[in-house]
């Protein structure tokens, strides 16, 4: 059973120091409901996880299985299980999305698979997505609307089956029947497949279709509290200003009452007019 683990983690973005020790661990069979208020440093996690090069890890370490991440490139990192759903996939013209599903998968098999074993395994992750097989002779999320492009997000996760499964926002602008869709897909990866997963939402609806082994909740770049699916719950109630009061912690970069924004309402709505981000 492989087990993520984060220690005292620092990270950096454009010279700002974004994460301020972290400490987590997850691993497979388990689902964490990563939550905190936005430009606290949930998305900045993954990246740094991920090896995006924006993020610069100045302290801390990062250990898959007991191996240290952060001597891995990026395909390395997830050759060896670790998966990051975008919050924001890119649209990339002239890349076929079929040749690009088909190089991940051989990228990360001992044995290449050929153009029938291929076309068979994404014909039954289509239809678990409800995603047109169609759709994969065009280029890679080239015209896909916003519900589309997440399911391709969670598609390639069923192709590749990682270890550690990093959803960030992936129920963020889907409808009632999408959020089915997905949350059916990461309930049968979990059951099938025993994929960790650590995941952000802002919508309860997504965590109770999934239902949670543990809650995070970070603030201040650091982890606040955890435990089980009380905290979500009581976020989604309260909002954060009750860790204020219990925690005495004080809650930086607050553009609003925390209790004004709920993981019912999607933050990232209520902070775009002034342009903060996660």
């Amino acid at each position: 059973m492989k087990k993520l683990v984060i220690k005292d983690l620092h990270v950096e973005v454009e010279g700002q120091e974004i994460l301020k020790g972290i400490n987590l661990e997850v691993s497979e069979g388990e689902k964490v409901a990563l939550l905190g208020p936005n430009g606290h440093g949930k998305s900045t996690l993954f990246n740094a996880i991920m090896g995006n090069p924006r993020y610069k890890i100045t302290k801390g370490e990062i250990f898959l299985d007991g191996e240290n991440v952060l001597e891995m490139d990026v395909p390395t990192r997830s050759k060896k299980g670790l998966f990051l759903c975008f919050q924001n996939p890119s649209e990339i013209p002239g890349v076929n999305s079929a040749d690009f599903l088909k190089a991940a998968i051989n990228e990360h098999s001992e044995k290449r698979v050929s153009l029938y074993q291929f076309y068979k395994i994404l014909d039954q992750a289509t239809k678990e997505v409800k995603i047109p097989f169609e759709m994969f002779n065009r280029s890679l999320n080239d015209g896909f609307s916003g519900g589309e492009k997440k399911r391709n997000e969670i598609l390639q996760m069923l192709l590749l089956n990682p270890s550690i499964a990093m959803l960030d926002e992936i129920d963020s602008g889907l409808d009632v029947d999408a959020i089915n869709i997905v949350s059916d897909c990461i309930n049968k990866q979990f059951e099938e497949k025993h994929t960790g997963f650590l995941i952000i939402s802002h919508y309860a609806r997504l965590f109770e279709l999934i239902k949670p082994t543990r809650s995070v909740v970070i603030v201040n770049g650091k982890v606040a509290c955890e435990g089980g699916p009380e905290i979500y719950k009581r976020i989604d109630k309260e909002g954060y200003e009750w860790i204020k009061d219990e925690y005495g912690i004080n809650i930086e970069k607050e553009e609003q009452p925390m209790n004004k924004v709920s993981i019912g309402v999607c933050a990232t709505k209520e902070y775009v007019k002034n342009g903060t981000s996660k």
